[in-house]
């Protein structure tokens, strides 16, 4: 049978902090309150997302790369992961903020959980006047200044605050202290992993459970990055009709495709699956005679066999991810 383009039904996930843009601003279909996660693509153990439609609905990405290989995910990558599918795509919504966290790097996370590390990307699709990001520290501190800022609950004072808005991106590596503020709308492309060292909760009690959530600064501690640095926002070119580079990093590439008309894609020397986010508006694209819509807050995995893609949009922008 021939691969073709790729949708996935989402994985709707219950977060204390999520609202209802989801469903209200990209039109997801789910009937249950504060949904703050929407996982597209996953391959995480236990939440692995199926096909959507097609000839393969209802396959996992395990299946589908145990059958097809390299065709689907690009023969690099599977010499590589081999069965795992290497990264995990979600829209997050924040109606108030995520709790001060970080991610541990690919060896900490193999050591301690069996687990990739978990660098990921953000890049913001909405967000509310004054809503902000935080990324990194604005002030050098020792690991005996953090520890104290923390029993103090002045772990913010410390942090690095950024006002955002449409079309800021930010690389979050392993390490980096982070937390997506309130009223922020993102994309997020990340390492297939979901361990996250949760540091500061701002004592709130979750209205499911009645409790307060784990802290898990004992693992944090030596897994934190101190040092400050120089600007923690992305920059990038606005170029019309091209891939923009936005986060090229060892785990993953991302661009960004602002569209206008027309465009030929070749994917030929990309040994890679390639996943199309739509992040603004909405295209049309063809893919080996057939046509297909991709509409804002939609996800499409194309499989690496499938080079030649000819898009087509009166204005949309795709984020463009592969390994």
């Amino acid at each position: 049978m021939n691969l073709y383009p790729l949708k996935f039904k989402p994985l709707y996930k219950y977060r204390i902090w999520g609202g209802n843009k989801l469903k209200t601003v990209l039109d997801k279909d789910y009937t249950d309150e504060s949904i703050g996660e929407s996982w597209e693509i996953s391959d995480v153990e236990g939440d692995e997302t199926l096909v959507a439609e097609g000839p393969l609905k209802n396959e996992s990405l395990k299946t589908l790369i145990a059958k097809y290989k390299g065709d689907i995910v690009g023969n690099k990558v599977y010499n590589t992961f081999a069965d795992k599918f290497p990264l995990l795509i979600k829209f997050i919504d924040a109606k108030t903020p995520l709790s001060i966290q970080v991610h541990p790097s690919n060896e900490i996370a193999k050591q301690r959980h069996n687990s990739f590390g978990k660098n990921e990307m953000w890049y913001v699709m909405e967000a509310d006047e004054d809503a902000e990001l935080i990324v990194g520290f604005d002030k050098k501190i020792t690991q005996i200044e953090y520890k104290k800022h923390l029993e103090n609950n002045t772990i913010l004072d410390v942090m690095h605050h950024e006002i955002v808005e449409k079309g800021d991106t930010f690389y979050i590596p392993t390490g980096r202290v982070h937390a997506i503020g309130a009223g922020v709308l993102l994309a997020e492309i990340q390492q297939t992993s979901d361990i996250t060292y949760r540091i500061y909760d701002y004592d709130r009690v979750d209205a499911k459970t009645g409790t307060k959530r784990d802290l898990h600064n004992d693992l944090a501690i030596d897994v934190i990055d101190y040092e400050v640095h120089d600007a923690y926002k992305t920059k990038y070119e606005h170029h019309i009709n091209v891939s923009n580079t936005l986060v090229h990093s060892p785990y993953f590439k991302t661009n960004i495709i602002a569209l206008e008309g027309k465009l030929e894609k070749d994917y030929t020397n990309i040994d890679s699956f390639i996943i199309y986010m739509c992040v603004e508006g909405e295209a049309n694209f063809m893919c080996n005679g057939e046509n297909y819509q991709i509409k804002y807050g939609e996800t499409f995995l194309i499989p690496a066999n499938l080079n030649h893609i000819h898009l087509e949009s009166a204005g949309a922008k795709i984020l463009e991810a592969f390994y």
